[in-house]
Parts: C-alpha cells; structure tokens; sequence
C-alpha cells in the first residue's frame, strides 16, 4: 500500500511524530480490547483513535502491523518492569520472591487477558505474530531470570545444571493456581495474600532443588 506523506506527521529528522502514534495505539488497544482482532476494523480504530483513515496509514500498513505492535511493545515493556534484576543480589530467596509476586501480579491484571486470549485465537493462522508475542513476553522473561539464575551458579550459591529450565518452572510455578483460573474461568484476581502465600511455596521448592547442600 502506498503510505500517504502529510509533512505535518513528519518531525524535523524524518521521525514519525511519537505523540500521534501513541495516540493511534491508544485507540487501536480500545477497540482490540472491545471488539478483538477480528471485529476491529482500520476505520473503527481511525474514529477511536481520532484521526483520519490516511493519517493511520502513515503509521501503520496494516491491522496485523498495529496489533503486533501495541503487544510487541507491552510486552517488552512487561520485561522491563517485572524482569530488571541486579545479577550481584546473591540474597536469591529475597530476589525470586521479589520477582514472582511483581510476576503474578502482572499477569494476573484484569486487561492482561483479553489480549491474551486474542493473541492464542489468531496464532493458528497468524503464527508470525504468535513467535513475535512470545519472543517479547515470555521468552524474554525466562532469559532474564536465566541469566540471574547463571550468575548465582557462578558464584556457588546455587547448583543448577539446566538453568533456562528451572527459571521456566519457577515462573510457571509463581502462577499455579492463580493465573490459569482467571484466564479460563473468569475468576476474580487473587489476593495478596493469596499471591504471597504460592510465591513462597514456589520460592521454597526451588530453592529444596537447587540450594547447595553442605
């Protein structure tokens, strides 16, 4: 498709203008989040979003460019947040239990689902953006704490010989019974509590594995 060029979108350095694409993305997450991939069509994202068809098309080639990403972008943001740790904190029960909490606690938000669930319904016939989420989200995640994980081998506070295994089953561990409820039966988030309460036991079960035994 050709790209419409309106110099007013344009900055000085040929950079696309950040607040009108934010804006554009904005309106776009509504009505995904509403109407879901399939019913969010581009003249439906351009009225919510507030600006004309072209001016869309600037910023965006497609629906599938625009869904990948306002996901691609939350995701890696998700890694920033949850994800930053400092690989000279060797106090790993404090760490992993500072990690899971944030972990479950984001994905247990309520409009983390429904992107979810649009993300799982397109991948079938959409695998490139299947590969795209989750190289961003989860992927990123499990290598981050994989790299923790590495570093506290080095220095002999753990014993680990597979270490992107044991940060997968730590993080899916953080969400059992928690995350799987919500997104299949539409409970309500858990507590506090709750969250603190399968974080410890998941934190302790890891560390009975992997803790060096004197």
């Amino acid at each position: 498709m050709t790209q419409l060029t309106d110099p007013a979108l344009v900055q000085e350095d040929g950079q696309k203008d950040g607040a009108k694409c934010r804006q554009i993305m904005d309106g776009a997450r509504a009505a995904f989040l509403e109407m879901g991939f399939d019913g969010a069509s581009m003249g439906e994202i351009a009225r919510r979003a507030r600006v004309s068809k072209g001016t869309l098309y600037v910023y965006f080639d497609s629906k599938e460019e625009l869904f990948e990403t306002i996901f691609e972008t939350e995701s890696r943001a998700q890694a920033e947040q949850v994800f930053s740790l400092n690989h000279d904190d060797r106090d790993v029960e404090a760490v992993l239990t500072r990690l899971g909490c944030a972990f479950v606690r984001f994905q247990c938000e309520p409009g983390r689902l429904s992107p979810l669930r649009t993300v799982i319904s397109i991948a079938g016939r959409m695998p490139a953006l299947g590969q795209r989420f989750y190289e961003a989200g989860p992927a990123t995640g499990v290598a981050r704490v994989r790299a923790y994980l590495e570093a506290q081998v080095r220095t002999g506070g753990l014993v680990i010989d597979d270490c992107e295994i044991a940060a997968a089953q730590f993080l899916d561990s953080c969400q059992s019974t928690l995350f799987k409820p919500m997104m299949l039966a539409n409970a309500a988030p858990p507590s506090e509590q709750r969250i603190g309460h399968v974080v410890a036991v998941a934190v302790r079960t890891f560390l009975a594995a992997y803790r060096p035994h004197n």
